[in-house]
């Protein structure tokens, strides 16, 4: 069946198998070629047509067809059948197969913009044929053979040799010359045309160039048969019958076709590969037809002896002359004797061909052919003939030499006698020599084959000239060489006039080359010299330097005489008496030979120069001051320029030029040729190469090169357009030439401060300003609106319109050379504009320049449109055709993007008009598209011209996909979002990206992209860019990830990627790319496509496309085997619930690494650096500061340095050296500037490498992030979660604490580290919370769990396995890494460890209690039993953790310590809070015991007054930052932390830090308070709080440490209370304010509780004496004073919250469970304050609350116990049934943890948050219900002692002594009453002042009070609650002894 996709298929395997060597390839191409032989045998036949066929498709439009390839039917257009029908007749091809060919054609139609489906089909029918034809060309060229060998494996080569040998049995020859004669290009363009089958000028050339290269192919296939293995006789005599009516070109040419099946033939006959005599001659022979095959010789001799002529008698010719010479090379074989009737005829034959002047058409038809220079086999193959006729047949030479020199003789008799000389004359020597002058003057393949024709007279550095085919593996022998030197000094020798120039021209011909020439330059030496055998009079030889120069100094003389009158008019009649026609012809030819020669060797051309005699520069420019023709005065130029080669004599020559001052004058105008214009710029180009004086001209003008530019500019650039020219592509020439000079003058040019100030210099003794340099110039021309830059622009409209034509004219390479030099210039313009503007402001110069971006959006004066810059771009669309010019103009539209205004407006212009946006969209996508583009790493040798250009295509793609990153940057609309297919007119993001075609959407930039990064991944090696153009691919990456994190391109890249892609799934299967020798690129590739994944799982997260998702993730972490994904993308449900056992039963073998893990080993974290410099003349610490110097950020924001500009400041100094010493040393000086530019080369990849290495870090560690953090959480099970946190945990660690990582990837990693770890105590912390869901079976089970000891619950079995599902074991190999990590950062790295602290606070809260709800019934056991119980997890990991800590001794401590006392501030404080988290859980107190000894533990208690100053300044009503409050509220909660043992509060209250602390001032800053009361509260939060809130953020802390410290010191207690006394006193003020309590907020009750605490604590009766005892009564009295004023005040303050007043200000507040519990606080304080009373009799007693206040409080807090209990009771049992309530309740709940978003995250998500909420509130209630029952407990024991005193102890006054009640006048008061004032205790004589009255109105009222209920409550209270806790049945006594008392005293 005819498919398309085959053919192409078959050319792209091929291609892989042989040209690309892919090794899995040759498989493939096995199996294509079993499959399509048929393709090959039927040689471009088509599928018939058929008439079934015909009717099927007629009825095609009502009951469709099947197509190959595609399921079903399908029903087809009638226009689509009407085409059909059309191409069928067209190609004459199977109607079937039209159909599938327009299908292709539409299907391929965006590929094709502005084409139809037709014409599509017609360049895939062709571009079908030309696959076909290409492939078996190349399997041709791959077979086994005699003249070269491909180097490819032997299977291949016998596979293809067998496969192509069958073809050829089955008429190969015969049907290719079928072919070729049949497909002619007219009659197909005739056929087409009549059919409307030819669209637009390119298409028309895009078939035109498929004919001819499907022609050419087939003939090639044929010329490489031939090379390597002859054809039969048969098929010679096609190939002769088809030569004998070949015809030649328009030009007199071959054809290309016609010329390959001459070079086939003339390989046929080829026997010169026997003369090696290799061992397997006789094999070769056997095997040669020609000699194997009897009849061969003698049928060819025949046929081609016939007399009848070819229409091309020349070609018949040049057969006839290989057949001769193949005779006589037969001849040469010993064992040929049967031949000899045919070898005999050798001669006669060869004459037959001389006389058909074969050698004329070998140089007119066959050198001149265009594409005989494109193959190197011809050039060979033309190469052995000619020289096979020189040696071979040395006496036809002879007789050639014999019949010129006849002829001369004749000639020279009838000038003599006056007669015309005779007209039959032959002039074979002279077309022999010309032949050898053409084939031998261009070289493009360096094989230097006129190498053969020197024999070296004397040794030259032998560079062996063996090619690397086997053709000439061996040598040829010396005695060919010899004959064919012979024959060229023979030659020369007695030349008669007639082949002087011929003789000369051979020459220059015989000179090309380096080696060549020398042996040529030392010939004329040699010929001149005095001893040579001179026949020819004491000049020497003719062809002698002596001869030449010495004429041209004659004619010097002779010229120099008519200087006067050197005005034009002499040239009217031309040949005047100074040099006539001939000898001008003659001079030229030496010129030219001598200009090949000094072209090629620098040894002659400093030879010639430094000749005493020759001086051959003098005399040329001598010359040139003469009159003499234009012509001649070019070719002295053109010398002169070949001289100019060398920068010593270039010097020279400028200094010559100027004195001699060289006249253009306007003669070559009237002639309309300008030959010596376009010498002169040549000659000035390679001078500007050479050598470049800066003081051109001094003395003689003002210094400078700007005459010369001047010239250039006005009378060469700016005219040339204007001018008449007889040759056509002269015009093009002369701009190309021009446009040159001005490129290198500008490359050349570095803008420097002194350009920009005028320098002055002396002229014949007056100052004038010196030109500017050349480039300054330029620069400044093309930064204006200038004539030069207007012709440049105007130069380039006319480029395209010119290539749009896609039409050969005169000129086009001259013209597309201008073109390239024209974008070159603005190029160069563009780059230098910025430092050249910079330097013009910062001068005086009064010049106005305006940036070439903004010139190029100028007008176009011819169309009145902006449309510069499209024509820049116009050249992308010829990219093919012409890749340098693609490449400057993607260059300039990159450099112009970066301007955001710029993009705006250049949208615009490329939009404006349909077509060409259309065009410029095909042009930008054609370049990315190109297939022949190459990246070559680091191409140092000269590049063949292939691989230049496929170099240069990759430039142009690079340069567009930068475009696209710099344009993606820019605010929209930007070029970016045109190219890549986005919506201009809408908003971005409503875009709904296609693939091509679909409803009607052009394949654009991103289509391309997509599609370099596609190639390969259908096989296992993954996308083939990332192998072979790694840097094109980082780029491609770049741009998709820009699109993707751009937020308005994001959504429907993404969307695109996803649906009609699967690109991500795809690129991220074959990672981790790891390619050693790309390594930077490489790893750029990797970070732009995780961090594109990982947007990718965000973003499908989000819009919860959970299979999207899933996918990814299991791509990502599975470390089972992958199981082919199912299509759709679904994991299948075995995914989800892949069990726990099926995790533990270690079946390690079927695991695979996880491919995050494989990402992470390509990283490779060591890094090679560069050797130091070892420097013998330059001074290495300068050295280094200069490298410093040239450093500068690169595109990708690297800092690097600047090579060339290094290299130029180094070249500079070098420069600058004086002396001889100087110039001695200058080669070794070069050599080191060689050693410092490689370093700088290397310092600067190893700076790239690093860079490269944290980006891909960075991405990892993103990509890791995002799956932990934004991806669902059920997706991953938690076990699993847990095996791959530790695994990453575990690999990142092992690379970075590798001794050779890297240390600048430490900070990456350790952010990675903490992200993980924090995921990894959030994990186990979740796994340790589920038991909490599990459904109760009983109450028993649940308390079991929460006790944390598992063990007893058979249920629960599983769950105590270790701690987590990933085993202590990992936990610790964790944890020892952190802290190798932590240590490895030595002293430095103080942000790194900030990372690992943070992660090993993480790590440590793993061992920590999760909050467990308190039901207040967890305390079944018995004391006994809790002592007993086993250790449980917690505490078990948290002493192993310990213990490893420990292990690491003082290092560790060293560390951490330092850290915490000084650094960065977030250092400090992790690092306290490290020691906080460490000092609490170290039981053996090490840690203490270092912190002590070595001293940190007092550094930290002194700088507490470095902390007062800087929080003073916190308290302004405009904070600075808060940065200090934060470090001391973490010093402060270490310190509470060291407080809470034993040991540490007596280490503190050693190291004085409560003296510390009563010496802050900050502390008496309090801020006066607003009076908002109780509703200040309410105010939303802000992040930096009011000053209020700061103070007390300071304050708290000091007053806890207090606490805790009077707390802990048991043996020092009174000490501890004395310094704290110290404190309070120290600050009174504010104490007396804070316990005035002007406001009731949460923070005043907060400052209240710890207040009132601590004064309980401290307020001790023997704290006095325990102080000072030195101190005098005054100050005894002073602090006794202090201490009663803050009693006093604490129980004033109880009387104001024991009051009603409290329910009423805090009913507002009954949500905020704080306010509650603060409240709390304060009355057990208080109470607390008032027990010691009760025993130390100092208050004065005035001041005292009564006890009906105790009683109140009793009563109130029993009530509030039952309502607090009942909710604790129901939030317990919402607890258990979670699932069971209804969703608006769990809202609620989630809603208080998690103020917004809670309708967007998970149900299970929303149960944890609602238990998390519960578990607060049940132990938020549980707390308040301790707190009760304290003050229950406190009040009874105070209204006992009361009771029990005044009923039992105390003795009432009237009973004893009424004087003194008469002063005992005091109000009575009732309990109820509780602001009434109580029986007021006078404590103060020691004796009371109370009545027996008072004491029996207290008992009664205290029975009142006291009754049944009351007493009731108190007991279910204890039952209830007390039992729980230790003071069990302790207010069941109290109660038992108040009821006894009342009783008692009643009796």
């Amino acid at each position: 069946v005819f498919s398309l996709l085959a053919e192409n298929d078959i050319w792209q395997t091929v291609m892989n198998a042989i040209w690309k060597r892919q090794p899995e390839a040759v498989h493939r191409l096995d199996q294509v070629l079993k499959k399509h032989k048929s393709d090959f045998i039927s040689l471009f036949r088509n599928p018939p047509k058929n008439v079934q066929q015909h009717e099927k498709i007629q009825k095609a439009s009502t009951e469709g067809v099947a197509i190959q390839g595609q399921q079903g039917t399908r029903l087809l257009p009638e226009q689509l059948i009407r085409e059909a029908f059309i191409l069928s007749d067209l190609f004459d091809i199977g109607e079937l197969a039209a159909v599938e060919l327009l299908l292709a054609g539409e299907h391929q139609q965006p590929h094709f913009p502005g084409l139809t489906r037709g014409l599509v089909a017609v360049l895939l029918y062709w571009d079908g044929k030309r696959c076909i034809a290409n492939s078996l060309r190349t399997l041709i060229q791959s077979r086994q053979g005699k003249t070269w060998t491909l180097e490819l494996s032997q299977e291949l080569i016998s596979m293809t040799t067998r496969f192509t040998d069958d073809l050829m049995e089955q008429g190969l020859t015969q049907k290719i010359l079928t072919l070729v004669s049949h497909i002619d290009l007219n009659n197909e363009f005739d056929k087409l045309q009549r059919e409307r089958g030819l669209g637009s000028e390119k298409h028309r050339k895009e078939v035109s160039d498929l004919i001819k290269e499907c022609r050419q192919s087939l003939a090639e296939s044929l010329f490489v048969w031939t090379c390597q293995s002859p054809l039969s006789k048969d098929d010679t005599l096609l190939l002769i019958s088809y030569l004998e009516k070949v015809t030649v070109e328009a030009d007199g040419s071959l054809d290309g076709v016609n010329l390959s099946l001459l070079m086939a033939l003339l390989y046929c006959f080829d026997v010169s590969f026997l003369e090696q005599g290799a061992e397997d001659r006789e094999d070769l022979m056997h095997r040669l037809p020609l000699l194997a095959e009897r009849q061969y010789i003698a049928t060819i001799h025949t046929r081609l002896q016939e007399s009848q002529p070819w229409k091309l008698p020349g070609l018949q010719a040049t057969v006839r002359l290989a057949w001769a010479l193949t005779l006589r090379g037969i001849s040469q074989f010993s064992d040929v004797t049967a031949l000899a009737e045919f070898t005999e005829a050798d001669e006669a034959m060869a004459e037959l061909a001389i006389a058909d002047y074969v050698f004329l058409f070998l140089t007119e038809s066959v050198v001149a052919s265009e594409n005989f220079y494109q193959e190197e086999f011809y050039i060979r193959k033309i190469h052995n003939l000619v020289t096979d006729f020189l040696a071979l047949m040395p006496m036809k030479v002879k007789q050639l030499r014999n019949r010129a020199d006849e002829d001369a003789r004749m000639i020279h008799m009838s000038i003599q006698m006056g007669n015309d000389p005779p007209i039959s004359l032959r002039r074979d020597l002279e077309h022999l020599m010309l032949l050898i002058a053409e084939l031998y003057r261009k070289d493009p393949f360096n094989m230097e084959l006129a190498h053969e024709y020197w024999c070296p007279s004397e040794p030259l550095q032998t560079s062996t000239i063996m090619g690397s085919y086997l053709g000439v593996a061996h040598q040829r022998p010396p005695q060919r060489q010899v004959v064919l030197s012979k024959f060229v000094r023979q030659m020369g020798d007695l030349l008669p006039s007639t082949i002087y120039i011929p003789y000369l021209k051979m020459l220059r011909g015989l000179a090309s080359g380096p080696q060549c020439a020398h042996y040529c330059f030392s010939l004329l030496k040699v010929n001149g010299s005095s001893h040579a055998e001179n026949i020819q009079g004491a000049g020497g030889s003719p062809v002698s330097w002596e001869h030449f120069f010495h004429s041209l100094m004659l004619y010097h003389e002779h010229l120099r005489k008519d200087l006067p009158s050197a005005d034009s008019v002499q040239y009217r009649h031309l040949p005047l008496r100074g040099i006539t026609q001939k000898e001008q012809d003659g001079l030229i030819a030496f010129l030219q030979l001598t200009t090949v020669i000094v072209n090629w060797s620098e040894n002659a051309r400093l030879a010639l120069c430094e000749h005493p005699q020759w001086t051959p520069v003098v005399v040329i420019l001598g010359l040139l001051q003469c009159s003499i023709p234009p012509i001649l005065k070019a070719e002295l130029l053109k010398t002169l320029t070949a001289f100019g080669r060398s920068p010593e004599i270039a010097a020279s020559l400028w200094q010559s030029l100027e004195y001699t001052q060289v006249e253009l004058n306007e003669i070559e105008s009237r002639c309309e040729e300008y030959p010596l214009t376009r010498a002169f710029c040549q000659l000035i180009s390679t001078l500007v190469e050479s050598s470049f004086p800066a003081n051109l001209g001094a003395g003689l003008r003002p210094p400078g090169f700007d005459p010369y530019l001047q010239f250039l500019r006005d009378s060469v650039f700016l005219r040339f357009r204007t001018r008449a020219y007889r040759r056509a592509a002269e015009k093009w020439e002369v701009a190309e030439v021009v446009l040159e000079v001005f490129y290198k003058l500008l490359r050349d040019y570095e803008p420097q401060l002194e350009d920009f100030v005028d320098q002055y210099v002396e002229l014949q003794g007056e100052e004038i300003i010196a030109y500017k340099p050349p480039g300054f110039n330029l620069m400044y021309h093309l930064l204006n609106e200038s004539p030069m830059l207007e012709l440049c622009l105007s130069l380039l409209e006319e480029g395209v319109k010119q290539l749009d034509m896609y039409a050969p004219f005169p000129g086009k390479k001259h013209l597309e050379k201008a073109v390239q030099h024209c974008l070159a210039l603005l190029n160069l313009t563009l780059q230098k504009e910025n430092i050249f503007m910079d330097l013009l402001r910062e001068s005086h110069l009064s010049l106005i320049v305006t940036p070439l971006e903004q010139l190029l959006q100028g007008i176009n004066p011819r169309t009145k449109k902006a449309d510069h810059v499209v024509n820049i771009a116009r050249y992308l669309y010829h990219g093919n055709s012409n890749p340098e010019l693609a490449f400057e103009s993607a260059k300039i539209l990159c450099c112009i993007s970066d301007n955001s205004n710029i993009q705006i407006k250049l949208v615009g212009d490329f939009t404006h008009d349909q077509g060409i946006s259309q065009k410029l969209m095909a042009g930008f996508v054609e370049c990315l598209d190109n297939e022949d583009a190459e990246e070559l790493i680091n191409p140092d040798e000269e590049l063949e011209p292939e691989k230049k250009r496929a170099q240069i295509h990759h430039e142009t793609r690079i340069h567009i996909l930068n475009l696209l990153i710099t344009s993606l940057e820019c605010s929209p609309p930007s070029l970016a979002l045109y190219l890549l297919g986005f919506e201009l007119k809408k908003p971005v993001s409503t875009t709904n990206l296609q693939d091509p075609g679909v409803l009607g959407c052009p394949r654009t930039c991103l289509h391309a992209i997509l599609n370099i990064l596609e190639k390969g991944t259908e096989t296992r090696n993954g996308p083939t860019a990332v192998r072979e153009s790694p840097h094109l691919a980082e780029l491609c990456y770049q741009v998709i990830y820009q699109l993707c994190a751009c937020s308005d391109t994001s959504g429907p890249t993404m969307r695109y990627l996803r649906t009609s892609q699967d690109f991500l799934f795809t690129q991220l299967q074959y990672l981790p790319f790891s390619i050693k020798e790309h390594e930077i690129s490489t790893l750029n590739q990797m970070s732009w496509l995780m961090k594109t994944a990982a947007i990718e799982m965000r973003v499908t997260s989000l819009n919860r496309q959970r299979s999207h998702t899933q996918r990814l993730l299991h791509l990502l972490l599975d470390d089972m085997p992958v199981k082919p994904y199912l299509a759709d993308g679904e994991g299948g449900m075995e995914d989800e619930s892949r069990s726990v056992s099926g995790f533990l039963h270690f079946d390690t073998a079927s695991k695979v690494r996880r491919k995050l893990l494989n990402i992470l080993d390509s990283i490779d974290f060591s890094q090679d650096i560069p050797e130091p410099l070892q420097l013998d003349f330059f001074d290495r610490a300068q050295i280094e500061q200069v490298i410093a110097n040239c450093e500068h950020k690169n595109a990708r924001g690297q800092v690097v340095c600047n090579v060339k500009y290094l290299h130029r400041v180094l070249v500079a100094e070098v420069n600058a050296l004086q002396g001889m010493a100087a110039i001695g040393q200058r080669p070794l000086l070069m050599e080191e500037i060689n050693t410092i530019l490689q370093y700088v080369v290397e310092r600067n990849k190893l700076l790239q490498c690093l860079h490269a290495k944290r980006h891909a870090l960075e991405s990892w560690r993103q990509l890791v992030e995002i799956i932990l953090t934004a991806c669902p959480q059920d997706l991953i099970q938690a076990e699993d979660r847990q095996l791959i946190i530790r695994d990453l945990l575990q690999d990142v660690h092992d690379k970075i604490l590798d001794d050779d990582a890297a240390q600048e990837l430490m900070p990456v990693v350790a952010g990675a580290v903490f992200t993980l770890t924090a995921h990894l105590s959030q994990s186990v912390k979740t796994e340790q919370k589920q038991p909490l869901a599990l459904p109760m079976a009983g109450q028993s089970q649940y308390v079991l769990m929460l006790d944390g000891s598992f063990t007893s619950s058979p249920g629960s079995e599983n769950i105590s396995m270790g701690f987590a599902s990933i085993g202590d074991s990992s936990l610790h190999i964790i944890l020892r890494k952190l802290l190798d990590f932590i240590l490895k950062t030595g002293g430095g790295f103080q942000r790194v460890r900030t990372h690992l602290y943070g992660s090993l606070l993480y790590y440590l809260q793993i061992a920590q209690r999760p909050d467990e709800p308190d039901t207040l019934e967890a305390a079944k056991k018995t004391m006994w039993e809790h002592l007993t119980a086993p250790e449980d997890v917690f505490s078990k990991l948290q002493r192993e953790n310990m213990a490893t800590i420990e292990s690491y001794g003082a290092a560790l401590m060293e560390v951490v310590c330092r850290d915490a006392c000084d650094g960065h501030e977030i250092g400090r404080m992790l690092a306290l809070a490290l020691l906080d988290h460490i000092v609490s859980v170290d039981k053996q107190q090490q840690w203490l015991l270092y912190l002590s000894n070595s001293g940190y533990l007092k550094v930290l208690v002194d700088s507490l007054a470095d902390d007062d100053r800087a929080l003073q300044s916190l308290l302004t009503p405009q904070p600075p930052l808060l940065k200090a409050l934060y470090t001391y509220e973490s010093k402060m909660a270490f310190l509470t932390r060291v407080a809470k043992s034993q040991q540490g509060a007596l280490e503190l209250l050693r190291s004085g830090v409560i003296v510390q602390l009563a010496q802050c001032q900050v502390y008496d800053m309090r801020p006066e308070i607003g009076h908002q009361g109780m509703y200040a509260m309410r105010e939303p939060p802000v992040f930096i709080p009011a000053p209020v809130e700061r103070y007390r953020q300071i304050l708290l802390p000091a007053l806890q440490l207090c606490q805790v410290i009077l707390t802990s010191s048991m043996a020092q207690h009174l000490q501890a209370a004395g310094q704290v006394l110290q404190f309070l006193i120290s600050h009174s003020d504010t104490i007396q304010a804070i316990l005035r309590c002007q406001d009731v907020s949460v923070g005043s009750l907060q400052e209240l509780a710890s207040l009132t605490g601590i004064i309980s604590k401290a307020a001790l009766p023997g704290v006095l004496n325990e102080m000072d005892m030195d101190v005098n009564e005054g100050t005894q009295m002073e602090l006794q004073g202090h201490i009663g004023r803050f009693q006093r005040q604490c129980l004033g303050l109880l009387s104001r919250f024991g009051g009603s007043d409290r329910l009423r200000q805090f009913k507002l507040q009954d949500d905020n469970a704080a306010g509650d519990r603060v409240n709390k606080r304060d009355e057990i304080e208080l109470a607390i304050a008032f027990v010691p009373y009760t025993q130390a009799p100092v208050v004065p007693y005035w001041h005292l609350p009564g006890l009906g206040i105790i009683v109140y409080l009793l009563k109130q807090s029993t009530s509030d116990f039952f309502s607090y209990y009942d909710s604790h009771r129901q939030s317990v049992n919402k607890l258990q049934n979670v699932e069971q309530l209804p969703p608006d309740e769990i809202k609620e709940l989630c809603q208080s943890v998690m103020p917004a978003g809670v309708d967007k995250i998970s149900t299970s998500q929303k149960y944890l948050l609602a238990r998390r909420r519960l578990v607060k509130l049940i132990n938020n209630r549980a707390k308040l219900l301790s707190l009760c029952s304290y003050i229950i407990e406190i009040c009874l024991f105070i209204l006992w002692r009361h009771l029990e005193h005044y009923l039992l102890h105390c003795t009432p006054t009237d009973s004893q002594d009424p004087l003194l009640s008469s002063r005992m006048t005091f109000k009575k008061g009732r309990l109820q009453d509780s602001f009434g004032s109580e029986p007021r205790l006078d404590f103060s004589s020691g004796l009371n002042r109370v009545s027996q009255h008072d004491i029996e109105q207290l008992q009664t009222e205290a029975t009142n009070s006291f009754g049944e209920s009351l007493q009731k409550k108190l007991l279910d209270i204890e039952g209830l609650y007390s039992k729980v806790r230790s003071r069990y049945t302790f207010i069941q006594a109290l109660v038992r002894r108040i009821r006894g008392l009342l009783r008692i005293s009643r009796t």
